[in-house]
């Protein structure tokens, strides 16, 4: 959930600052305004202003979603989309027409395509854990019908990955396209999960009020966005007839933020980022111990070449944690960032194409191999 589109910030350690931040990307706003007291402003509408690209209906409203219903037929395998829960909405995976991971799977011939628009948390939220969204997430696939194909990106990535590991039996087959898992593996960003007093993390949930504010993040981090950089992220040329209005729809997507839960954030930044919990099999998901070899279902990695967020070899190092044999993995990498890799235009064209045949394919093994 980040890309390389804004002013980088002065200081001893760059990290990649994109209008997609991180959760603990917010640390560096709590280094930066350690005892400033943020005057918060009035919560955020948990509506778009933007339109879907996908028509869809809301099948089930829950505490921490909307399933989207995306579907074109009623029959045939379904696959569930988890969008990341960070600052942004799940618009991420429904940005535009030829950068839209919904459009791309469907356009594929993945008829049965669900998403998750996760809501931005009220104060009443602020308790939420990665328990409830793994909860809520499993309410969601019953509702569906289980199996399902599990397409996780960047955070819905682990999230999908643990929903895997604890209920392996109602997951056909999983895509984690640019997911942090192994953070033992160096990033810029790990580092600076590691690195920061945990006090800090502690400080900004407190200015939020037991949540993280996504809009005091986005005023204090992304102050300046580029042409150059949002069409990088997005891969188009800034001479096309049709970029003004994409550069248009992606300012008002960036604005839009979503508050994080203060417990579920800094679960993320302590038990995954600092603690490496879910890559040395030390996390517990809803009561039972995790065993990343309980997942055996086949499984496609994709990753950004040149992605600053999760590195390449970051996001590829998850096949040898996993169960699945090595014949039904399968992996690619693409010339592009990390946002690029949900938003991207040329990844949309070759990447995105390549997953949904995969999807439909009874023979995950021969694809690998040739991976």
């Amino acid at each position: 959930m980040a890309d390389e589109t804004g002013k980088r910030p002065s200081g001893p350690e760059h990290v990649p600052e994109v209008p997609l931040l991180w959760p603990f990307a917010a640390a560096r706003l709590a280094v930066d305004a350690c005892f400033w007291w943020l005057e918060r402003g009035p919560a955020g509408k948990d509506d778009s202003r933007l339109p879907w690209t996908t028509p869809n209906t809301v099948a089930l409203e829950l505490a921490t979603m909307r399933l989207r219903d995306c579907t074109r037929a009623r029959s045939g395998q379904p696959a569930l989309v988890c969008a990341p829960y960070a600052l942004h909405r799940a618009l991420i995976a429904d940005f535009a027409p030829g950068h839209s991971v919904v459009q791309s799977l469907q356009k594929g011939g993945v008829e049965r395509v669900y998403l998750t628009d996760w809501r931005s948390a009220s104060p009443d939220m602020r308790h939420l854990s990665i328990d409830s969204y793994l909860g809520d997430l499993n309410v969601a696939i019953d509702e569906i019908g289980a199996p399902v194909d599990l397409v996780g990106l960047c955070q819905g990535g682990w999230l999908s990955l643990l929903y895997a590991a604890r209920f392996p039996a109602k997951v056909r087959r999983l895509v984690l396209v640019g997911a942090p898992v192994d953070l033992a593996i160096d990033s810029s960003l790990s580092r600076l999960a590691r690195n920061a007093p945990e006090m800090v993390y502690d400080q900004l949930v407190a200015r939020g009020g037991g949540n993280v504010s996504g809009e005091e993040m986005l005023r204090f981090w992304s102050r300046a966005l580029s042409r150059d950089d949002i069409a990088k992220a997005l891969q188009i040329n800034l001479a096309d007839k049709e970029v003004a209005a994409l550069l248009a729809r992606f300012d008002r997507w960036n604005t839009e933020t979503l508050d994080l839960p203060g417990t579920y954030y800094l679960q993320i930044v302590n038990w995954i980022f600092r603690q490496n919990r879910i890559a040395t099999g030390n996390f517990t998901a809803l009561g039972r111990a995790i065993d990343l070899k309980d997942v055996k279902a086949p499984v496609f990695l994709l990753a950004g070449l040149d992605d600053e967020v999760v590195p390449a070899a970051q996001a590829l190092a998850t096949a040898k944690l996993l169960g699945t044999p090595p014949a039904f993995v399968a992996a690619a990498s693409e010339p592009s960032n990390h946002l690029g890799l949900f938003m991207g235009a040329r990844t949309h064209a070759h990447a995105w194409p390549r997953i949904a045949e995969w999807l439909r394919d009874d023979l995950p093994g021969v694809l690998a191999r040739s991976a």
